[in-house]
C-alpha cells in the first residue's frame, strides 16, 4: 500500500466529531493527468478485502473530513442564525466530470440538512481533479487545510461513475470506507462490483452525516467561536 503524505490535522471542537468516524460514462481520450500524489485511494477498482487492509486510507480520509470541517466551519462561524454548514468547492480541474459532481452534490444535498455542498468559484474548501492514476479514485489533504478528490479516468469507465464520484463525496462528510458492504450502501465503493450502480447513500449513512455535522452546527452556536479548533 502507498504510504500517504497527508499531515497532521488540526483536532476538531469537540471529541464527539472525532468519536462519530469511526451506466459507466465513456469518456474522450484524456487530457495528461497531473502529477500523482502519494496517497492512498479510498475507492479501489477491485473488491475490497477487510483481511488485506492495514487503516492507512482511513486515517487519510478521516484527516480529509477533518481539514474540509474546519475550513467550513471557520468561514461560516460569523454567520448568524446558522442552520446548516456550508463546504465549497471548485470543479475547474475535473471538467470532464462535472455532470456527475453536479449529480452527486444533488443527491447529498437532498438527503441530508446539517450540511449543504455549493460550487465555488474562489476560496473552496476542496477541489475535484481528473487525470490517470493506476491507483483510482481517492480523496486527498495535505494537512493544511486544502484538499481534493481524484477521479480516474479508466475506474470511471469500468464502475458507475456516478456512484464513484458520490462515493468519494461521503468521505468529504466523513464517513469512512465500507467494503464488506452491499451495493445498497454508497460508502462500499467498488466491493459489490462494477455492476453496482446505487449512487445514493442509505439511510444509516443519511442519518450519521447528518449527526456528525449538527456537531459540527452546535458548535457555532453553542461558543459563537471556534475556540475548540486548535
Amino acid at each position: 500500500m502507498n504510504r500517504t503524505r497527508t499531515g497532521a490535522v488540526a483536532a476538531l471542537g469537540a471529541a464527539a466529531l472525532v468519536a462519530a468516524l469511526t451506466a459507466p460514462t465513456a469518456f474522450a481520450a484524456p487530457a495528461p493527468a497531473p502529477a500523482a500524489e502519494k496517497t492512498t485511494p479510498a475507492y479501489r477498482t477491485s473488491a475490497y478485502s477487510s483481511s488485506s487492509y492495514t487503516g492507512e486510507s482511513q486515517a487519510a480520509n478521516r484527516q480529509f473530513f477533518e481539514a474540509v470541517m474546519k475550513s467550513a466551519l471557520k468561514k461560516q462561524a460569523a454567520k448568524p442564525g446558522i442552520q446548516a454548514v456550508t463546504v465549497t468547492y471548485s470543479t475547474s480541474r475535473a471538467p470532464s466530470f462535472r455532470s456527475q459532481i453536479a449529480q452527486s452534490t444533488q443527491i447529498w444535498n437532498s438527503s441530508v440538512s446539517n450540511v449543504k455542498l455549493q460550487e465555488a468559484s474562489s476560496g473552496t474548501d476542496f477541489e475535484y481533479r481528473e487525470g490517470n492514476d493506476s491507483r483510482g479514485s481517492y480523496a486527498y489533504t495535505d494537512g493544511r487545510g486544502h484538499g481534493y478528490i481524484f477521479l480516474d479516468y479508466r475506474q470511471n469507465q469500468q464502475y458507475n461513475s456516478l456512484r464513484v464520484t458520490a462515493h468519494e463525496t461521503g468521505h468529504v462528510l466523513g464517513l469512512p470506507d465500507h467494503y464488506s458492504g452491499p451495493c445498497s450502501e454508497l460508502m462500499s465503493g467498488g466491493g459489490p462490483g462494477p455492476s453496482c450502480t446505487n449512487a445514493r447513500p442509505n439511510a444509516q449513512e443519511r442519518q450519521r452525516v447528518d449527526s456528525i455535522w449538527s456537531r459540527g452546527v452546535a458548535v457555532l452556536k453553542d461558543e459563537g467561536e471556534l475556540t475548540k479548533i486548535r
